[in-house]
């Protein structure tokens, strides 16, 4: 609802539908950065180097 600026749950229901594409781009968008995060993190990149 705050998303999408719904001040009732009925005006939120009407229009649900047209967030359920909005939201998987969404998941798929984060799924990618954490994808990406834990690759680097897995690979050594961004650790200090040992003086």
């Amino acid at each position: 609802m705050a998303r999408m600026g719904h001040a009732s749950t009925r005006a939120a229901l009407i229009y649900q539908h047209t967030a359920k594409e909005r939201d998987e781009h969404i998941a798929d968008g984060l799924g990618e950065q954490i994808k990406k995060g834990r690759d680097r993190a897995r690979s050594g990149h961004g650790q200090r180097k040992k003086r």
